[in-house]
């Protein structure tokens, strides 16, 4: 299982803050399972086509080739600034 969190604008876009997702072998990194996720539709492939989208994999800052595997906690959120 993968649970996967939305934050901010994100989960505005997509009504959505949370999923529990049965994990497979083919969802090994942060791109696949952005992939994954954007086969939902709208407004899930306009939302995860955002390249300034950040990640997180167990709270750890990742990149499209972060794995991940069963268990796992995958965020999603716009980018952060401050000041």
């Amino acid at each position: 299982m993968l649970r996967v969190l939305f934050f901010a604008r994100l989960r505005e876009q997509l009504g959505c803050e949370a999923l529990d997702l049965k994990w497979a072998p083919e969802v090994n990194c942060v791109a696949a399972l952005r992939a994954v996720l954007a086969q939902r539709g709208e407004p899930w492939q306009q939302a995860l086509a955002d390249d300034n989208l950040v990640a997180a994999v167990n709270q750890v800052v990742a990149d499209a080739a972060t794995p991940i595997s069963s268990g796992d906690e995958v965020a999603f959120f716009p980018p952060v600034t401050g000041g």
